[in-house]
């Protein structure tokens, strides 16, 4: 997914930087800036930002008419910058459609964090967030979202359906008691009465692949009389 473009419109030079150098160390990294309305303007046209933060009082106009220009052909998010804190100010700046309205002086921190909650809102990260993967970690290993692989160290373990059943209750309760009769139903789909001896040797055989020594296990321990132990080494 490409970074979002951000259009910074204000007649102060310094402050552009100022706001650039901040969205920049927050990871943006396609920004354009503009000193007057008409700049502004012609900016929008050829660089099609995504968000844009304009200041109120320019040279050559306002920010309220560049507003109203971008709003006629986009549903940007648009922040105003303003040295007036009038609430007048502030409902002018919404009613037209604006998205946040922040007050000088600021931070140009508060800037750039506020420029990323107005992306989320308008569903900018979604299609990012959507296709990174997500995975649960527990000490050296890791599952993936859709729990058909288990890696240890970085490396996929050869493990059967039912195994990998185990590691998903182990790995979302880690540090936790599972009772036999919860790892049963959980991963057999039925009632646990009479299958002790089934549960045993499926864990046996997934301590033999992901116990450096089976034998003295030190991540799936057993709880005498009361069943299994993911530890989070």
């Amino acid at each position: 997914m490409e970074k979002p473009r951000v259009l910074v419109v204000d007649d102060e030079s310094d402050l552009r930087l100022l706001i650039k150098t901040a969205l920049m160390k927050e990871g943006f990294s396609e920004i354009e800036t503009a000193g007057t309305a008409r700049e502004g303007w012609e900016q929008f046209q050829t660089f099609s930002p995504d968000i844009a933060i304009l200041d109120i009082m320019l040279p050559d106009g306002d920010g309220y008419d560049l507003c109203k220009r971008i709003r006629e052909v986009s549903r940007i998010p648009i922040l105003f910058l303003s040295a007036k804190s009038d609430e007048t100010d502030k409902i002018l700046g919404l009613a037209i459609g604006g998205d946040d309205y922040i007050t000088k002086p600021f931070s140009p921190k508060e800037v750039a964090f506020r420029v990323k909650a107005q992306l989320r809102r308008a569903g900018y990260y979604e299609e990012e967030m959507a296709a990174q993967p997500k995975k649960i970690s527990v000490g050296p290993f890791t599952m993936d979202e859709s729990e058909t692989e288990v890696m240890k160290d970085g490396k996929p373990l050869e493990l059967t359906a039912k195994e990998i059943g185990l590691m998903a209750c182990f790995l979302h309760h880690p540090n936790q008691i599972l009772s036999k009769e919860t790892l049963f139903q959980r991963v057999w789909g039925e009632d646990f009465f009479g299958a002790d001896n089934t549960l045993m040797v499926h864990i046996r055989r997934l301590r033999e692949k992901i116990e450096d020594h089976p034998s003295k296990p030190v991540h799936l321990t057993t709880v005498k009389g009361l069943g299994y132990k993911f530890i989070s080494k």
